[in-house]
């Protein structure tokens, strides 16, 4: 009898241990790893987290479509943590190779499906650029709306005795309806340069016209750009002021203020950089793929007559509209310098991007005016020396990944998405030059990251992945059922960002895994956290398009 009422009390102990467990635990355990997938011979991680240990300490892999097992391993014990979240373990699959689509399985709670194919990403690419059409202002054959803002400068500001000015085309940068001449530039520099880098990832041409499609986009943008120029020293900087933000919800071609559209003459040392930077790059490509010799010699003619002038105006060239200041030049002077080089072999321009260049320094972040190692990675070309710029950006980011479950490399921000992607594009660039692979962890953390090894357990792309970020910041998404093809949401921001602005949202779908310092939220009002931009959309289009299979 004693016997018996000890091994009721032992049971009784032990079911209440597990019953306390359940009753305190009502949420499975979370495991993130991309939603898109892998290449076969790539690198292969996924996340598992929980409030408590696990049980079991064996994770699996199981193929949908047949559904057997394929890979048991253990996992292995982790000192991270993540908010509330005190158990995080970070998994390794990489030997599983084969072509197929699997789940990952632990203590009986099942990943995202993923595939394991080498064109895993082309889907991707296409998408990203997809979302260009929809960001296309005038007369550019727009996706989702029609033509729009077709009197595009009502008026000038700053010019002297200019009355009007064509600068209808070009993208919209985001959810509103403002036009910029710096992520224009970047946006457009970054589509051209992406074709030269690799022309057959970047040479496909999706609807058969015999273009690129990363090509037929810049055109957008080389276009705008030149109408930019309206005079030979002078460049319009902004179409459209702060009051697009004032105005309620409303598809562009509808835009109440379509006749009330200021454009903003302005330069900066910034500005001419980026500005030079595009159209010396367009200037040789039209000039070797199109053999289009009018076009490109009016594209060289801008460029090197704005640079001329690079030592007469202010270093920063204030925005009108408060957004996308800058804070730096010398990069963006180096990457035009050595662009305009390689189009006419001049040695000065070449002593101008070594000069720049070390100037410039390692800026340890990416964003649309951190670019300094686009400039290093062309310098590096001719002098190696340069290549150290790039590694120091690269190895403080390894660094700085290890502090976090989630390998992020960089703190958040306003544009983390961005900020990630530039990471793993530094870390191709340096591939590319010296073929050394010490950095290929740390570009496809960032690169799985946006597709799902997050917290939050979303593709920050809309429409890749199975859960993603579906309420995106975008008055054309508002109109079409939130449908915006390739989307890339600016992703989580710290806390201390996010308190600045007063944002009415109402969804609160990811809020169990955002933290005191860290949020994210899927919500269209959230221009924070969930607008696309042109420029971020670039930087996805050179990382997802070098790991496709074209």
């Amino acid at each position: 009898m004693i016997v018996k009422i000890k091994y009721i009390l032992i049971f009784s102990l032990f079911a209440f241990s597990f019953g306390c467990r359940v009753a305190l635990n009502p949420n499975p355990v979370f495991i993130r790893a991309s939603q898109v997938g892998f290449r076969s011979d790539d690198f292969k991680t996924a996340v598992i987290f929980s409030e408590y240990p696990l049980f079991n300490k064996q994770y699996q892999i199981v193929n949908t479509n047949s559904g057997r097992e394929v890979l048991e391993q253990e996992i292995k014990d982790s000192s991270f943590t993540y908010d509330k979240f005190k158990h995080c373990y970070s998994i390794d699959f990489s030997s599983l190779k084969d072509t197929g689509r699997y789940q990952i399985v632990a203590d009986g709670n099942k990943s995202i499906p993923f595939e394991i194919k080498n064109d895993v990403f082309n889907n991707v690419v296409d998408s990203l650029m997809l979302f260009f059409k929809v960001q296309r202002c005038g007369p550019t054959n727009p996706y989702l709306h029609a033509p729009c803002h077709l009197s595009d400068a009502t008026r000038i500001v700053g010019g002297n005795k200019i009355s009007a000015v064509d600068v209808t085309g070009g993208w919209h940068d985001g959810g509103d309806y403002i036009k910029f001449l710096s992520t224009t530039a970047y946006t457009t520099y970054l589509l051209v340069f992406s074709y030269e880098f690799d022309k057959n990832k970047f040479g496909f041409d999706n609807d058969r016209n015999g273009v690129p499609d990363v090509l037929e986009e810049a055109k957008v943008g080389l276009d705008w750009l030149l109408r930019c120029n309206f005079d030979k020293y002078s460049l319009i900087t902004q179409v459209q002021d702060l009051r697009d933000h004032d105005n309620k919800w409303r598809k562009p071609e509808n835009d109440p203020l379509q006749y009330d559209r200021p454009a903003f003459v302005g330069i900066g040392k910034n500005q001419i950089g980026i500005f030079c930077a595009a159209l010396s790059i367009a200037s040789r490509i039209w000039a070797e793929k199109f053999k289009d010799k009018v076009f490109s010699d009016k594209c060289l003619s801008a460029a090197e007559n704005i640079y001329s002038i690079r030592d007469t105006v202010p270093d920063i060239e204030i925005t009108q509209s408060g957004f996308y200041q800058d804070k730096n030049f010398w990069g963006k002077l180096a990457l035009a310098a050595v662009e305009l080089y390689e189009d006419t072999k001049n040695e000065n321009y070449l002593n101008d991007a070594l000069a720049y260049g070390d100037s410039a320094k390692s800026d340890y972040w990416w964003s649309w005016g951190d670019i300094n190692s686009l400039a290093h990675y062309k310098i590096a070309r001719f002098n190696n020396r340069y290549l150290q710029y790039i590694y120091n950006n690269l190895i403080a980011s390894d660094h700085f990944m290890t502090s976090s479950a989630f390998n992020e490399c960089l703190n958040f921000t306003w544009g983390t998405t961005n900020s990630l992607l530039g990471v793993t594009l530094q870390a191709i660039l340096f591939k590319k030059l010296t073929g050394n692979t010490q950095f290929d962890s740390l570009a496809i953390y960032q690169r799985d990251y946006i597709l799902g090894r997050n917290p939050w357990g979303l593709s920050f792309i809309y429409n890749i992945g199975s859960v993603f970020a579906r309420h995106l910041h975008s008055q054309v998404a508002y109109f079409n059922s939130g449908y915006l093809p390739g989307g890339l949401s600016a992703g989580p921001a710290p806390i201390s960002i996010l308190n600045q602005y007063k944002i009415n949202r109402t969804d609160s779908t990811y809020n169990y895994f955002n933290t005191n310092s860290v949020k994210y939220f899927d919500d269209m009002n959230d221009y924070i956290t969930n607008e696309p931009t042109i420029g971020s959309n670039a930087t996805a289009v050179f990382v997802y398009g070098y790991y496709s299979n074209r």
